[in-house]
């Protein structure tokens, strides 16, 4: 089975692009036992504590994260550089995610097969 790795480089609730990427990582372990998600510039911010999305009125999907490990996905990987650049750290996070340089996570993007952007 390929390898799939899903990239998550927009913020959480301006469009409805991290849902469906959840959505599309959760319907995908079904088929493949070798998924990453990478979470780059703006796409930190769907892993960030405290979210109130019911303040704009949108759902909160961001806990939904969370399920990553009971679908045995745990390649999950967070860009130091773009947290950092968000007054962010590993700390900050829903979720344990390997903190990686902008090189060392391109490093690893480049292991998988197909790149899915959302």
């Amino acid at each position: 089975m390929n390898r799939i790795a899903f990239v998550f480089h927009t913020p959480p609730h301006h469009t409805s692009a991290g849902r469906e990427g959840l959505d599309a990582i959760l319907a995908a372990s079904a088929y493949s036992d070798d998924i990453g998600v990478f979470f780059i510039g703006e796409g930190v911010l769907q892993l960030m504590k405290h979210q109130a999305p019911e303040k704009i009125l949108s759902r909160n999907y961001i806990s939904a994260f969370k399920l990553l490990e009971l679908y045995d996905i745990e390649q999950c990987y967070v860009c130091e550089d773009s947290l950092r650049e968000w007054g962010m750290s590993g700390d900050d996070l829903i979720m344990d995610c390997q903190v990686l340089s902008r090189q060392a996570l391109s490093e690893s993007m480049n292991q998988f097969d197909s790149l899915l952007n959302f």
